[in-house]
């Protein structure tokens, strides 16, 4: 390999509902079996995770239905398409004392919970995790989410990472800044749990919040936990230069991954940060043989079993258009859409001659996905390695049966060429990741995160 042995990143990527992420197939022979409102069926998982030394568990998570499609719920709530989603944070709880290592990373919009209770909820699983919780921050798409908000329609794209930025700062406020190292002495003869002069009011006066208070929480092991961020818009690609520890890419070509990655590289030096502050993990199926026959009948036959009404529903949701009015085979090139534009301005510089078609769209629903044998996949994930990927964000098409393949036969092809980790790192999952990127990271944000600057001056350089 041109960039040495370098261990990468591996996250296991699902939803807490009947089908997993968007593409899998919840009525799958292979699927049947695992029932997602069973926990017993995620702790086998998530320790199956940990012995193959995995980094993480990532849950996509929203807080709507996809009814944009025919002007409807029916296809999402018939299909399961993302549909019924249980709530990742909880899970992630009901998971922290069945494993020691695993990192657990959900995605949260930043219009289903108010930023101070939001700060709760993380510095409690950070505490109970012991350091184990990352964010991937999202401003949701959906326009059943924002109506279920109080909210009239989807705010401009523009306007919602504008509120996420807001967002993010008053978190940093409340995680960094309101208490500071010092302020739990425990002092039993003098009574004082705290000392109150080391407990600040954040006093946040903004367009979208109002904060005045303090946290509930005391400090935990990573005060903010890892940030990552999925979205490669323009607002999306400034957003996570300045906030952003991980980000997910979605590219059709290692070559658009590369342009994505040397992009960043430029951004994140202009607002003060190093390109290692910043992994890269590629959302990726992966459908493993013990031959390539075996490997390309399992892809076919997976394919059987996909909807084209779930997945038009989706796609029609996360495009803000209803692909039921369109005609499937006109060109998207032209297409303007206030919802998920990094996706679609992925598949714009993949066909520059703005061939694609909507038809074309809806068939990567399930993402890129890679067919063969271990070995074989282990040559394609070298492959993204040289493009300066980190890692892999796995996705599965037939539940989790299609992860345990990965883990039986995948893993140990990877961890003998050093391409995966054989043990975990100590420390917390920040620490636990920049093993896998080289950088020099302790529990906490770095100093050239803009978030380190809200801790309060008294602590600040210690």
């Amino acid at each position: 390999m041109s960039r040495g042995t370098r261990r990468m990143l591996f996250t296991h990527f699902t939803s807490f509902a009947p089908a997993g992420p968007a593409g899998a197939q919840w009525d799958h022979p292979r699927a049947r079996e695992f029932d997602y409102l069973d926990l017993d069926h995620w702790i086998k998982l998530a320790q199956a995770l940990e012995r193959a030394c995995f980094d993480a568990f990532f849950w996509a998570d929203h807080s709507g239905v996809h009814d944009v499609y025919q002007h409807s719920y029916e296809t999402a709530v018939r299909e399961a398409m993302q549909f019924p989603l249980g709530d990742p944070l909880a899970l992630t709880a009901a998971l922290a004392s069945s494993t020691e290592h695993l990192g657990f990373a959900f995605s949260s919009n930043v219009i289903q919970d108010h930023p101070y209770s939001f700060a709760r909820r993380l510095s409690t699983l950070d505490h109970l995790t012991r350091g184990r919780i990352g964010w991937n921050i999202v401003t949701s798409f959906q326009p059943s989410a924002w109506r279920n908000f109080g909210f009239d329609e989807v705010a401009d794209h523009t306007a919602r990472y504008e509120q996420a930025e807001e967002y993010v700062t008053v978190l940093y406020k409340l995680l960094q800044g309101s208490w500071q190292d010092d302020a739990v002495v425990r002092d039993l003869e003098r009574r004082v749990y705290a000392e109150p002069s080391r407990v600040h009011p954040i006093a946040h006066e903004g367009t979208y919040y109002r904060v005045p208070g303090i946290h509930t929480n005391e400090p935990s092991v990573q005060r903010v936990p890892v940030l990552f961020q999925a979205g490669t818009s323009e607002d999306g690609r400034a957003f996570a230069a300045r906030n952003a520890e991980g980000m997910f890419l979605h590219p059709h070509s290692v070559e658009a991954a590369a342009k994505v990655v040397n992009d960043m590289h430029r951004r994140l030096r202009a607002v003060g940060r190093n390109p290692e502050d910043l992994a890269f993990l590629v959302f990726k199926t992966f459908v493993v043989g013990s031959t390539e026959e075996e490997a390309q009948r399992k892809s076919v036959e997976a394919d059987e079993y996909l909807s084209s009404d779930a997945s038009l529903a989706f796609f029609s949701s996360t495009l803000g258009t209803d692909l039921s009015e369109i005609d499937l085979d006109s060109p998207i090139g032209q297409l303007e859409t206030n919802a998920l534009q990094g996706h679609i301005k992925a598949l714009i510089d993949a066909a520059p001659d703005k061939s694609w078609t909507f038809r074309e769209l809806v068939s990567t629903l399930t993402g890129a996905r890679t067919v063969g044998t271990p070995e074989q996949i282990a040559d394609e994930i070298e492959r993204w390695q040289e493009a300066g990927i980190h890692g892999f964000n796995i996705n599965s098409i037939t539940g989790p049966w299609d992860t345990f393949d990965f883990l039986d036969h995948v893993v140990p092809v990877l961890q003998r060429r050093g391409l995966m980790q054989t043990e975990y790192a100590p420390g917390t999952f920040r620490e636990k990741l920049a093993s896998g990127t080289g950088a020099a990271a302790g529990p906490r944000l770095n100093e050239r995160h803009p978030g380190s600057r809200f801790l309060h001056s008294a602590q600040r350089g210690h």
